[in-house]
């Protein structure tokens, strides 16, 4: 079986050693490697910012959209409003 591996970028930063050690430290209670830890920390953080963006798209067009607008705002769900 060929294994066919996607092109990759190489990304390389640089860190305090005090942050390089507690990254050392997370990854190896995780049972990861620091790449892996790292790039699933990314990924985390990717995907909240692509969820956040999205709910924003979608919270913008609620005045245009009355099914949306009803849902959004109405009275039941106030309460959560103040939370």
């Amino acid at each position: 079986m060929v294994k066919i591996e996607a092109k990759r970028d190489r990304l390389s930063i640089d860190v305090l050693p005090e942050e390089h050690k507690q990254i050392k430290v997370y990854a190896a209670l995780h049972g990861q490697t620091i790449r892996e830890y790292i790039l699933e920390s990314v990924r985390k953080r990717l995907r909240r910012e692509q969820e956040k963006r999205e709910l924003s798209v979608l919270t913008m067009h609620l005045d245009q959209d009355p099914v949306l607008k009803e849902l959004w705002d109405n009275e039941k769900d106030a309460a959560y409003d103040k939370l």
